[in-house]
């Protein structure tokens, strides 16, 4: 039910990847939908975040995921918020003792990040949009108006959608060339005249690098690749699916 990155494995702090198993959802869902936003039953993503909280040692309330956006959006924060008052954001930063801090994904890159000495962690959702807008480095600032050292700090990428499953356009490709000239390193050859494969997992870890963050690990693994273990926005649009759950992926002090 729950991954862990050797680089977040510090005393004081409970982390998780959550794949998709170990909960009650059903059909598309089944079976650890953590998706506010998804059509799934609501009772059933409560008990699936209820037992994702109790797993990183918090009440249910105190898992905390905001509306995410693709924004480069960062809040900190020290205490739950309200239910029906999540900010917009596409990360979150903390503190405080005895809250998860975390994201929800179903292709796009989730990162979660600790100064351990400092004693604040941080939840980041890096689709390309959010990664290519900044929402890196607002992380990493925000996590040093509350002291943490950037050559100190610690990220573990989880999964996400990987470069052989991850075919893009030219406007895509357009977009990344104006913004990067170096960003060809990023592009593999697709079957497909004018297409490339993109590397999102890469191209996340080369901002974390780029804006300081003191070691980077990657968890190699895949969402659309693995079906017994991940969901996959991406796939459930190649198979004309209706909806696709969502993953959770937090950290926490105590």
């Amino acid at each position: 039910m729950i991954i862990e990155a050797k680089t977040l494995a510090w005393p004081g702090i409970r982390h998780g990847f959550f794949t998709r198993q170990g909960g009650v959802s059903e059909g598309l869902y089944a079976s650890l939908n953590g998706g506010l936003g998804s059509n799934d039953d609501a009772a059933r993503v409560a008990e699936n975040r209820a037992r994702m909280a109790a797993a990183l040692g918090v009440d249910a309330q105190r898992l905390l995921t905001a509306y995410q956006t693709h924004s480069s959006n960062a809040v900190v924060i020290d205490t739950p918020w309200r239910a029906d008052g999540r900010p917009h954001a596409d990360a979150v930063v903390t503190s405080a003792n005895g809250l998860a801090v975390g994201v929800t994904t179903a292709d796009c890159g989730p990162i979660l990040l600790a100064d351990p000495e400092a004693r604040v962690i941080g939840a980041a959702h890096a689709g390309w949009r959010g990664a290519l807008t900044g929402i890196v480095e607002a992380t990493v600032a925000a996590m040093e108006r509350l002291g943490a050292e950037r050559h100190r700090m610690r990220a573990a990428l989880g999964p996400m959608i990987r470069q052989p499953n991850y075919e893009v356009g030219p406007d895509f490709i357009a977009r990344f060339t104006a913004e990067d000239p170096a960003s060809d390193r990023l592009f593999a050859p697709a079957a497909r005249s004018g297409h490339a494969l993109f590397d999102l997992p890469g191209y996340v870890a080369s901002r974390l690098r780029q804006a300081g963050v003191g070691q980077v690990e990657d968890l190699g693994l895949c969402t659309y690749a693995d079906p017994e273990r991940f969901f996959s926005f991406r796939r459930s649009t190649h198979r004309a699916e209706a909806d696709y759950g969502r993953h959770v992926n937090a950290i926490a002090l105590y």
